[in-house]
């Protein structure tokens, strides 16, 4: 038997990515355990999971939560966790001082953790560095965003000050919205609630991209891009199909230097929207992005080198050339797109009810002969992709509602050949 490498928690499970982890680190005989509040998440049926571990929900009750992998750090003693969502990053930031000084956490240190989790903090670095940003207010108030819309012009785009946030035991999501009208930013400062902090950007057309990165003390050790072909929901959110491109010089230039700046350690995903005006800063990522499985199945292991480097060990190995065109698609967004372009309302003016209905079931068609470019698809382990299409299917009857049966059924339908495919080569 090959000699253990080290041992590892990949959290978050149920995501494309972390089975991506789980699956590198498996091969390079690391000790991997996968765990997710979930007890059907797809990592937990990887041929290279050598343990299911099923915790708390950190959204739920976030002290349980650190309770729970602080005892497993000393019983398992693991050499290092891999947070992969905020919402198990920001408890465990909170609490990284419990954990045994043996037990790594794949996570930046709070000062690096701040800047960019604020995105004020992000933009001003930004700006402070010469990096191209959107026109931006801060504003707390209908009336001001209004006034400021006249300059910005329509649509406007609205981000919260920080998408996730620690309070009460608990993790807060709050979204990214649109607004074309006075209407619209008057129903999303409402559904937000009072008091709260949000980015007024003028909306940059263009496509995104994302410039990844492993950096060793602010020195990129790999790098990979790749640009978004779909997104959920249309009008902007996470990229449910992407393509890998070659790395473009002025981008990489940006996020190598504001990750510089911070002396990052460890992965981050650098966001830009590219248009006819050029390319702006959207966001820095600073956890495990969700399009991670396209990078390492065009040839570059984030997850491996990281693991090498938090054990200070040599980087060896190192790419220097990825796989240019290959694409892949998180299948439960693509589902999410397919219901939102299919039941939203044709008189509303977001992008899902102007795409013809005729993309979506196209799309629906495509989805049943496209499993191999799925995000959880690798030959030799296709448990956890069909775990996840039954998920999927799950997940759309509940919140379609059984009612809509008749209506959805093109979507039962291609989700059921797709489900026959994979079984037909387990």
């Amino acid at each position: 038997m090959p000699e253990e490498r080290g041992r590892v928690l990949v959290t978050d499970a149920g995501r494309g990515s972390a089975v991506s982890i789980i699956r590198s680190l498996g091969r390079a005989n690391w000790h991997v355990i996968a765990g997710d509040a979930d007890q059907y998440s797809p990592g937990f049926y990887s041929n290279y999971a050598h343990r299911a571990l099923r915790y708390t929900s950190p959204a739920n009750d976030s002290k349980r939560f650190v309770d729970e992998l602080v005892q497993l750090a000393r019983t398992e003693r693991l050499d290092i966790i891999i947070p992969v969502t905020d919402e198990a990053i920001l408890p465990l930031a909170a609490g990284r001082s419990r954990f045994p000084r043996s037990t790594q956490l794949a996570i930046p240190n709070d000062e690096q953790l701040r800047a960019v989790h604020d995105k004020v903090a992000t933009l001003t670095l930004a700006e402070r560095l010469g990096v191209p940003i959107p026109r931006t207010e801060l504003v707390t108030t209908v009336g001001e965003a209004a006034r400021h819309c006249r300059r910005l012009g329509w649509p406007v785009v609205l981000k919260p000050r920080h998408s996730r946030v620690h309070l009460d035991n608990r993790i807060i999501a709050r979204q990214v919205q649109y607004a074309s009208s006075l209407r619209e930013l008057a129903d999303a400062f409402a559904s937000a609630g009072n008091g709260s902090e949000f980015l007024l950007q003028e909306y940059w057309a263009g496509e995104g991209h994302g410039v990844e990165l492993l950096l060793d003390r602010g020195e990129p050790r790999l790098a990979f891009q790749h640009r978004r072909l779909r997104e959920v929901p249309p009008s902007g959110g996470p990229s449910s199909y992407r393509e890998a491109v070659s790395l473009d010089p002025l981008l990489l230039e940006h996020a190598t230097l504001l990750l510089r700046e911070l002396g990052w350690t460890g992965l981050a995903m650098v966001e830009f929207k590219c248009g006819v005006r050029g390319a702006r800063l959207m966001e820095i990522n600073g956890r495990i992005w969700g399009s991670l499985p396209l990078a390492v199945a065009s040839g570059v292991d984030f997850p491996l080198h990281l693991a090498e480097l938090m054990m200070g060990r040599t980087l060896s190995d190192l790419p220097s050339s990825y796989v240019i065109g290959r694409k892949r698609r998180n299948m439960e967004l693509e589902v999410a797109w397919v219901a939102q372009v299919l039941f939203s309302k044709r008189d509303s003016s977001e992008p899902a009810s102007r795409t013809p209905r005729r993309r979506a079931l196209a799309l629906l068609m495509e989805l049943s002969l496209a499993w191999r470019e799925m995000d959880n698809y690798w030959e030799d382990d296709l448990r956890p992709l069909a775990a996840e299409v039954l998920r999927a299917a799950g997940r759309l009857q509940r919140k379609l509602g059984f009612h809509l049966v008749r209506r959805q059924w093109p979507l039962s339908q291609a989700l059921r050949r797709l489900v026959e495919r994979i079984f037909a080569h387990i």
